[in-house]
């Protein structure tokens, strides 16, 4: 039975600039979605363990698309976040990734009180999958095989339809004729009479 229970793993990612670590961790985890609200926090950390909170940190978020590295798509101001038990006053933030794909999310700061630590910057790669909104507009621009079929199918009566219409349009030009000439033939008998 325990082997198929999986255990719960938090997944972070930690990596250092100078003398301040940075672990980081996106919801949900580690697996947004584009269209829809992931939330990204980074834990900041001085050489020897003590955490340095936001209100310590003049923090910056920048968010590139891979394709594009040089101008960010987004910088989303950064709040004091407590996402968990030992992670308090985080910089974190919602993103939503416009479209699915690969991205960096570069945080930068520096020191609110000068010396506090050395100012860093670090860079994490989010991989985004489809969202909901974007997998239903993909599927709402890809024609509906069914609703193809139908329309086929009334196209196809519509030009089924078309010899019957112009058989009976021929047909009633013939008989206009016709009458017209039989008309014709008794206008011209009865004046020959009188």
């Amino acid at each position: 039975m325990s082997s198929l229970i999986k255990p719960f793993v938090v997944a972070h990612n930690i990596k250092t600039d100078g003398n301040v670590g940075v672990t980081f961790h996106i919801e949900p985890n580690h697996s947004p979605r584009a269209g829809e609200n992931a939330i990204a926090w980074f834990a900041l950390t001085r050489q020897g363990g003590e955490s340095i909170p936001l209100s310590q940190c003049d923090c910056n978020l920048a968010v590139y698309q891979q394709s594009s590295p040089t101008q960010p798509i987004l910088n989303p101001t950064l709040q004091s976040l407590d996402p968990e038990a030992q992670y308090q006053k985080v910089p974190g933030t919602t993103i939503i990734f416009p479209e699915a794909g690969s991205y960096q999310l570069e945080i930068s700061g520096k020191p609110k009180l000068e010396g506090d630590f050395k100012p860093f910057k670090l860079s994490y790669t989010v991989n985004v999958s489809p969202g909901i909104t974007q997998s239903t507009q993909e599927q709402n621009s890809q024609p509906n095989p069914i609703i193809l079929a139908t329309n086929n199918r009334n196209n196809q009566s519509s030009l089924n339809f078309l010899p019957w219409l112009f058989t009976a349009i021929a047909g009633m030009i013939i008989i206009a004729m016709i009458f017209k000439t039989r008309k014709s033939r008794t206008k011209s008998s009865t004046e020959n009479k009188e």
